[in-house]
């Protein structure tokens, strides 16, 4: 079984999509565990209406609102699947992304998995499409953010996961992951698998903000010298701006 994960907070205008993407997946082997970060709207309302309808959705509810690494950790903790798959509240999939992407891996035998997606404007525009690498390492990871956290799929197996609560944990997460698995690929098909809004004003926006948050993974976290750090940063800026082409 798959289990996705997805954080909500007062999300009730536009997770439906979201929802629906994810229950009329061609495999259908799958939970979808939604962590409400304590909305202050119809969010839990409508996830209720949804698990309802199928007892695949499971709702959870944060005792206090904590941010989405912590929603994200505790939808992980209540996961029952071999397999885990992330899906933010405003993003959505192709009806066969979890089909195709655990077909592969289960052929190939990788642990982490990644596809191609769009970035979406709210006005239903694409924006462009990114296609990362065919396989990664963890030193190609250091380049870029080549995973997007709407595609990516790890294995159980490899052990206990977390988020830590900083600037781009979603990135942070897979940095470890793929060291874990000694490397990632990419799932192979025709078309983008999965659809990722980009909302004006959203955090993610501010890129001063985001290069300060990338610096702080390369030195404190990642633990690198000055000048791999220098290195890295280049080709984070580079690829930053080759994503919105």
């Amino acid at each position: 079984m798959v289990s996705v994960i997805m954080p909500a907070w007062n999300a009730a205008g536009f997770m439906s999509r979201s929802i629906d993407s994810v229950l009329v997946q061609t495999r259908a082997d799958l939970e979808l565990v939604i962590v409400d970060d304590c909305s202050t709207d119809d969010t839990p309302a409508l996830i209720e209406r949804h698990a309802t309808a199928d007892a695949r959705v499971r709702l959870i509810r944060m005792a206090s609102n904590s941010g989405v690494a912590a929603a994200r950790n505790a939808g992980i903790a209540a996961a029952r699947g071999e397999f885990l798959a992330f899906l933010d509240s405003d993003d959505w999939w192709h009806p066969r992304k979890l089909e195709l992407q655990i077909g592969q891996m289960r052929q190939s035998g990788a642990r982490v998995s990644y596809c191609t997606y769009q970035r979406m404007a709210e006005d239903g525009r694409v924006l462009s499409t990114v296609r990362p690498p065919a396989r990664l390492s963890h030193a190609d990871l250091l380049r870029s953010n080549y995973i997007g956290n709407l595609t990516g799929v790890y294995q159980r197996s490899l052990g206990a996961a977390e988020f830590i609560r900083m600037g781009h944990e979603d990135y942070v997460f897979w940095l470890q992951m793929v060291q874990r698995a000694g490397g990632a690929e990419r799932i192979e098909h025709d078309e983008p698998l999965a659809y990722y809004l980009v909302r004006e004003g959203s955090v993610s926006a501010n890129k001063l903000k985001a290069a300060g948050w990338q610096w702080r993974i390369y030195r404190d976290v990642e633990s690198l010298s000055l000048a791999r750090s220098i290195v890295c940063m280049c080709h984070y800026v580079w690829n930053a701006i080759a994503k919105r082409h």
